[in-house]
């Protein structure tokens, strides 16, 4: 019986992992996922979980519920050793292991790419991960909650002050679902007013969206700023030292949280710690089957798929595309190598993948969306449902469609929940002060947990 181990749990390895228990036959061969997390992300909802339209747990597909017949490591491979056939892996506890393996699928994911800026490390925080998300959807509510007993001034100005480097996906509807959870949130706080609420989207190059067409993306800033949103194009964040955003137009503002979406990296297990050949860019090279390729043919017993895999783009007449390392083909690709890896078990010939993009979608706020699928442009309301729809059908296992339904139904009814929860960094806190608070030293006093925002972007990404 072959042992097959998957390295990584996202989008790529979860799929894998899924259909071989529903196409390998009992007794075929044993499938292993290693991962240090205990779930796999679904991505697309962290910018409404960010803005609590989406409960952060339904947006996380329990590997122990759904992968039953799949034997599971919670640890991080660090190693790859495909000429002796085995990783190495570290978990939290004990010593580093090696599992060895008879095929190996790379699906480690990819991990924020982040650069050498002055404060950008202590100050920042992603949005990979879903503690990431609530983390910025707790930050954003408690900053008002401390807003609103201040005078109007610098300190409630940069408070209420939100920065979003990057304008891709991840970037555009992080800001704008952020955006419109501050706007809504002013209802509630009498003592605020919109002059007190700021935000800014960093772009580094003149557009955003590189995805949808370049009048779609106009289309998309001239929204952001008709409705106070600050888009910053041909800018880039040269310094963000104890939340002063420095931007390379020479402009300057303090700001209270920087959320740094501004692209990302190969794993570093992939371009760093392992034998299998890679492309110039650090990427694994892989044929369209999905199968690594090195410089003599083709590698034995080795496959990858996802953010970290070269993947030819079969439906692109440019020489030598690539697919674009996103979720669409990430979840196409692990399905597709689950099909190939079965089939070449029972003798046969895996084949190419090939994928013809269904369209682009990203959510712009609640209500308020766009979809573009080749010439085709939906804008506005009807966008926005289109996003929900497609994501709603897209988000794996039925249990958690119904739970994802279920919420943006009771948000429809009830509004937006807007307790924040930012003491659970701190649970400890209470118990161990007794109740007695300490009167700030200077400068405010900072909220439970949010000496520690920038440094919550420690786990491993998609």
């Amino acid at each position: 019986m072959k042992d097959i181990v998957i390295v990584g749990g996202g989008y790529a390895g979860f799929y894998t992992a899924w259909k071989l228990e529903k196409a390998l036959r009992r007794g075929e061969a044993r499938v292993t996922v290693i991962d240090p997390r205990p779930a796999m992300t679904y991505q697309p909802f962290l910018p409404e979980v960010a803005a609590g339209s989406v409960e952060a747990r339904h947006v996380v597909i329990s590997f122990r519920r759904h992968l039953r017949r799949t034997r599971l490591i919670s640890g991080a491979v660090t190693r790859i050793d495909h000429a002796d056939r085995r990783v190495t892996v570290v978990a939290q506890d004990g010593e580093p292991f090696d599992v060895p393996y008879d095929i190996v699928v790379v699906t480690a994911g990819a991990v924020t790419r982040t650069f050498p800026i002055p404060g950008l490390l202590e100050e920042a925080i992603g949005m990979k991960q879903v503690e990431e998300a609530v983390a910025i959807r707790d930050h954003i509510l408690t900053a008002f909650d401390r807003a609103s007993v201040l005078p109007a001034g610098p300190e409630r100005r940069k408070l209420l002050t939100v920065t979003f480097v990057g304008g891709g996906f991840s970037g555009v509807e992080g800001f704008g679902e952020t955006l419109s959870l501050a706007h809504a949130l002013l209802g509630s706080y009498p003592e605020l007013s919109e002059d007190d609420v700021s935000f800014h989207l960093v772009e580094a190059t003149h557009r955003i969206l590189p995805e949808v067409g370049e009048a779609a993306g106009r289309w998309v800033v001239d929204h952001l700023r008709s409705r106070g949103g600050h888009v910053h194009l041909d800018a880039q964040l040269q310094s963000a030292v104890d939340g002063h955003v420095v931007l390379s137009t020479g402009e300057e503002y303090d700001s209270g949280l920087i959320v740094w979406v501004a692209g990302n990296a190969a794993n570093p297990v992939v371009t760093s710690h392992t034998d299998l050949p890679l492309s110039p860019r650090g990427y694994l090279r892989v044929r369209a089957d999905l199968r690594v390729e090195g410089d003599d043919g083709i590698i034995p017993d080795a496959w990858a798929a996802g953010d970290d895999a070269a993947v030819p783009d079969l439906t692109s007449s440019a020489p030598g595309a690539l697919t674009v390392p996103n979720a669409q083909h990430a979840v196409r690709q692990g399905k597709r190598l689950a099909k190939n890896l079965v089939a070449v078990l029972r003798g046969g010939e895996p084949e190419d993948y090939v994928h013809h993009t269904l369209g682009v979608v990203a959510t712009l706020g609640l209500g308020r969306g766009i979809f573009q699928y080749k010439r085709i442009v939906i804008r506005g309301f009807a966008g926005w449902v289109m996003h929900r729809g497609y994501h709603v059908l897209a988000v794996p296992t039925w249990e958690r469609k119904v739970r994802v339904l279920l919420i943006w139904l009771s948000a429809l009814l009830g509004g937006r929940d807007i307790a924040s929860l930012g003491s659970l960094t701190e649970p400890r806190r209470a118990f161990v002060t007794g109740g007695v608070v300490d009167a700030p030293t200077g400068g405010g006093a900072r909220s439970a947990g949010e000496a520690d925002l920038g440094h919550a972007e420690v786990g491993e990404a998609r």
